[in-house]
């Protein structure tokens, strides 16, 4: 027994620490396949949600429209989970041939956890598959109850198999502080490298990030069997599908903002020098992007809605609106997107007095980006609610005073983001950081108490008339292409930023990088990375979408048909 692992421990040690790819170099070669990975995991993930509560809506709704809509995301999903296979695959096999000393160590910590993960994803696919092929088969009474069960269970398989592998990337950014001393994988348990500092953090914060990506993606599906329908029937239905998308995409992308708080808060927490290096220096230049890329989203996702209250009877009561709410999404891309620092030469810093502009300086720091971000949030609710509102006239007694007092809930919300965010240009960071909580906190209650007091509001209402789905003009489809193109960017760029924080460290400050790419790339090669993994990504997505209109028969049911299905979401 000595000798057998003494010859295995030979043999560890005669293994290179690195190897090297042809021609893009093994860095290139992980980060490629890591992302692309990541993107159709994503996908896959934020599908199932939303395609179990569309079929839950269609069994307790008696609506088969939703059911339908259900199946046909599925059907996408179905497709995906294979890319999502293959690509982890290839990722397993670069991490244990180009970097076989690193993966050797991080699967003697996480080794049991790995056995957990691929048992689960069999599971998952077992699941996957009776969820989609006994679609037809059970679909009536009790046996529509186990199905949509099979749904649910789809979803807690992926949610745990997601969970397992954060714990593996959280752990090289934030490993635990006493490991530190004795780096030995023998010496860390397993739970306690689990259940390290962003753990939860990254789950919620990824969680709430798949929605929206995969409501994106549904939405860009949607689009494109939109634009290439032939019947009036088929337009129709490939509009009402965009906009559950887009409705899915946007709603969670309002509280998205919220989840990146907390876990840029955790890092501070775990190490200021991480945070700032993420915050500040030359990666501060990634915040400036996505702060731009976030702003596309916001504003593809309000222009899409305001297009769409013209196919809805009544809406136009509401569109001199549009204007005032596109004022507060455009000023507020301009400040969330104003840099804190100049690119500038000796003589444009000499006209400056500094390295800060006079005016333009007080808009880059985090009081004015916060305050800005919650009122594009805040705005973008409003075009939620005016969208939910449009063909209904309410006719409770008390539905005059409900409207103030969803008025008074938003100026309150308003005046609470603004007290604190000027508030904060003369208190210390350690304060001003606290403020930002209050801010969040009077969004969330505004949107929360809001939406409960317009749902009784609802009640009994009657309709000034159908919404007429497929009467979209083809430019309001171009904004769901542009939510899924962006989304798709700036989850390659949030990843980056995540992991270019450990700077040459595998582990943060436990086993370091030592190959020729250790230290973290500039940003121009990392934004033609990105756009690489996302072009490959959506090409693939693309072919993901042919083959689902290859399966897809020509059968459709009339738009407005089946009740609630004529009024989705309102």
């Amino acid at each position: 027994m000595a000798d057998g692992l003494y010859l295995l421990q030979s043999v560890a040690d005669s293994l290179p620490a690195y190897r090297d790819f042809p021609v893009i170099g093994s860095r290139a070669a992980i980060w490629i396949s890591a992302e692309i990975h990541l993107m159709f995991a994503a996908f896959v993930l934020g599908v199932p949600m939303f395609a179990v509560v569309a079929e839950a809506i269609g069994i307790f709704g008696k609506d088969q429209r939703y059911d339908r809509l259900a199946k046909e995301f599925t059907r996408l999903l179905l497709i995906a989970y294979s890319a999502t296979a293959i690509w982890g695959a290839v990722l397993t096999f670069f991490l244990s041939t180009l970097y076989p000393k690193f993966w050797a160590y991080l699967t003697a910590i996480f080794g049991a956890s790995m056995w957990v993960y691929v048992s689960i994803f069999f599971f998952e696919s077992f699941t996957l598959y009776l969820y989609y092929y006994g679609w037809d088969r059970w679909k009536y009474g009790r046996a529509k109850l186990v199905h949509w069960g099979l749904g649910i269970l789809l979803n807690v398989w992926g949610t745990t198999v997601m969970f397992i592998a954060d714990s593996w990337l959280t752990y090289m950014m934030t490993p635990p502080r006493d490991i530190t001393a004795d780096t030995a994988p023998t010496s860390i348990k397993l739970w306690h490298a689990i259940l390290n500092h962003t753990w939860m953090p990254i789950n919620i914060h990824r969680l709430i990030g798949n929605v929206v990506f995969g409501g994106a993606i549904v939405g860009a599906y949607a689009s494109y069997r939109f634009l290439a329908a032939k019947t009036d029937e088929e337009r129709a239905h490939y509009d009402w599908m965009g906009y559950v998308g887009n409705f899915i995409a946007i709603s969670a992308l309002i509280v998205l903002p919220f989840a990146g708080y907390w876990l840029g808060r955790e890092i501070y927490q775990y190490d200021q020098s991480l945070g700032i290096t993420m915050m500040g220096g030359f990666m501060s230049w990634l915040w400036v992007i996505q702060a731009f890329l976030i702003a596309v989203l916001f504003l593809a996702g309000n222009y899409y809605l305001w297009v769409g209250m013209g196919r809805i009877p009544g809406a136009e009561r509401f569109r001199p609106y549009t204007k005032w709410l596109l004022l507060v999404l455009l000023v507020g891309a301009i400040v969330w997107g104003t840099p804190h620092t100049m690119i500038a030469d000796s003589r444009e810093l000499a006209a400056m007095g500094g390295a800060l502009h006079p005016f333009l300086g007080v808009l880059g720091v985090m009081s004015a980006k916060n305050t800005a971000v919650n009122l594009m949030i805040l705005a973008t609710f409003l075009s939620f609610l005016l969208y939910r509102r449009a063909n209904i006239r309410p006719v409770v007694p008390w539905a005059p005073t409900g409207t103030k007092i969803q008025g008074a809930m938003f100026a309150i919300a308003a005046a609470i983001v603004l007290f604190y965010g000027i508030r904060g240009y003369f208190v210390e960071a350690i304060v001003r950081i606290g403020y930002s909580v209050y801010q969040v906190g009077a969004v969330l209650a505004c949107i929360i108490f809001v939406t409960i007091i317009d749902v009784l509001m609802a009640r009994g209402a009657p309709s000034l008339g159908a919404t007429q789905w497929g009467k979209m003009p083809p430019r309001s489809q171009y904004a769901l292409f542009i939510l899924a193109v962006t989304f798709t960017w700036l989850m390659g760029l949030m990843g980056f930023a995540r992991s270019g924080i450990r700077q040459h460290w595998h582990v943060w400050q436990v086993i370091p990088d030592t190959s020729q790419y250790a230290a973290t790339p500039a940003l121009g090669y990392a934004a033609i990375m990105i756009s690489v993994c996302a072009l490959i990504f959506l090409s693939l997505v693309g072919f993901i979408f042919w083959l689902g209109g290859l399966a897809e028969k020509s059968t459709f049911v009339p738009a407005g048909s089946g009740g609630g299905a004529a009024h989705v979401g309102h």
